[in-house]
């Protein structure tokens, strides 16, 4: 398996100094979520190249995929985003879903989300880009968020049926929300791009909480796959401290 980290990490600091910190901890890649933040796409491909780390995945500009009034916009955005991972060399790209809409009935919400996700595969496919959708938490984090559950979320990626089209799972937001860690992410397996962690309670990172990290990155591991494992999260102490103790406690016992 991979790992990742994602922006923010070190606070205040831009994508290249944590592409040379991770490239410090033998990790693989860097989360940039707002690639269109960068303010020159051309020289962060080139730093990249230089470092020898690159930013492995970013999001879509955000627009309800739920809202069919909403797919041409969401669809520019789209495109808007692929042009951009052509050029930094990244190879996912992570959308939400948006907000569960009042007073439409949540079925009509879900084929609007097919459709569009649908439209959006023959863009993703051309370019051998994977679009991963994420479900979030409700109860904590993102109220009202449309997709949340694991078994909702593969029956919208399974009706799409493009194997650009996958998800995100982030054990953080799906242990809140239905627990159930290892079966859920080893069971959608062929449906999941690649994962986040964080621990819970307090989203920080990996040992501060009531997740068994190991056990769950072993499971993961021994269906072979070999993604992208994002660590989305705060931290309570120094990072540079906090990612050696990820490696030493956690990743070294899994590998």
């Amino acid at each position: 398996m991979k790992y990742s980290l994602c922006i923010g990490a070190y606070s205040g600091k831009d994508e290249v100094y944590h592409l040379e910190k991770i490239k410090e901890h033998g990790l693989h890649g860097l989360e940039y979520y707002a690639w269109w933040d960068l303010p020159d796409l051309r020289r962060t491909a080139k730093e990249q190249e230089r470092i020898g780390v690159g930013i492995s995945t970013t999001c879509t500009k955000f627009i309800s995929l739920v809202d069919e009034s909403l797919r041409d916009a969401y669809m520019d955005g789209i495109r808007q985003t692929i042009e951009a991972c052509k050029i930094l060399n990244v190879r996912s790209v992570i959308s939400q879903t948006g907000n569960e809409l009042a007073g439409v009935p949540r079925d009509v919400q879900r084929r609007a989300m097919v459709e569009t996700l649908k439209r959006c595969a023959p863009l993703f496919e051309e370019a051998g880009i994977v679009l991963e959708v994420e479900p979030l938490n409700g109860l904590v984090d993102h109220a009202g968020h449309f997709l949340q559950r694991s078994d909702e979320s593969v029956d919208v990626i399974d009706q799409v049926g493009s194997s650009n089209v996958k998800l995100v799972f982030d054990v953080y937001h799906q242990q809140i929300t239905e627990g159930n860690v290892i079966r859920n992410a080893t069971g959608y397996i062929d449906r999941i791009n690649h994962y986040h962690i964080a621990d819970n309670p307090g989203r920080k990172q990996p040992g501060t909480g009531e997740l068994n990290y190991v056990n769950i990155l072993r499971a993961i591991k021994a269906t072979g796959f070999d993604g992208f494992v994002g660590l989305e999260c705060g931290y309570t102490i120094d990072t540079d401290e906090a990612v050696r103790q990820y490696k030493e406690d956690i990743l070294a016992k899994v590998e």
